[in-house]
């Protein structure tokens, strides 16, 4: 099976083409890129746009929220690597210069216009789930509506909590969002199969939910979160939780 990117063709209508920038590898089975972004492309934090390449003349894409924040110039994508996806296989040996594929029409679920104020906010991911996330806790308005907002990300092993350094430190940092956040934002990074310090218990605090993760997880969550009486929100009804459902398995 050819794995590398398919050299430049026309692009379709339906997608804007934009260049790979940079390529951070994680881990063996995580990486995420940055590529230009047409100033025409519009989404609200937390949406998903269908992104990939021209296989063969032809677009083969799958749904990635963008994990960069609206007010950003670049577009930022995490991604796991699946050996014999039709796309990962594919996508995980992009290099800057490298053309991608990103759908003109963002959507999703997990946005704060779906989700009633609230004195908090939990965001609950395992993977790649984070990438919604990583772009609602730098949207300044995000922290108008939610007196604190929580990042619970869950992984396997300690080097996939991607992105640990930007919550951890670079955020406090920031010169603009760093004061906006001051004492809002708390993350809980946790790991299943390494040793890792534990947090303590959540579900008595939360209040507001966002889910985006592996099936499993989704299912579990939402069946635990309805047990407790939170109503699932949607853009003509919002409620207590909101989950997404489209996300990369392949």
């Amino acid at each position: 099976m050819n794995t590398a990117p398919s050299p430049a063709s026309a692009i379709p209508a339906a997608y804007f083409g934009e260049k790979v920038t940079h390529v951070h590898h994680w881990t063996d089975r995580l990486f995420s890129f940055r590529c230009t972004r047409d100033t025409g492309f519009r989404f609200r934090a937390g949406e998903f746009a269908m992104i990939g390449l021209m296989v063969e003349g032809k677009p083969l894409v799958r749904a990635y929220s963008m994990a960069s924040p609206t007010w950003d110039e670049a577009l930022e994508f995490l991604s796991i690597k699946v050996q014999n996806g039709p796309l990962t296989s594919r996508l995980q040996h992009i290099k800057p210069g490298d053309t991608v594929l990103i759908g003109r029409k963002p959507t999703g679920t997990l946005v704060t216009d779906n989700l009633l104020p609230g004195r908090s906010l939990w965001m609950l991911a395992t993977g790649t789930g984070l990438a919604p996330f990583l772009s609602l806790t730098r949207e300044p308005d995000v922290y108008d509506r939610y007196g604190t907002v929580v990042v619970a990300h869950t992984v396997r092993q300690v080097a996939e909590l991607a992105y640990r350094e930007m919550f951890e430190r670079d955020l406090a940092q920031h010169e603009f969002l760093g004061e906006i956040i001051a004492g809002k934002l708390r993350y809980y990074p946790s790991v299943t199969r390494e040793p890792f310090p534990t947090q303590g218990r959540i579900t008595d605090l939360i209040d507001r939910v966002m889910l985006c993760g592996s099936e499993a997880m989704n299912r579990d969550c939402k069946a635990m979160l309805e047990a407790r009486g939170f109503v699932e929100g949607s853009n003509n009804a919002p409620g207590s939780y909101v989950v997404e459902k489209a996300f990369v398995t392949k």
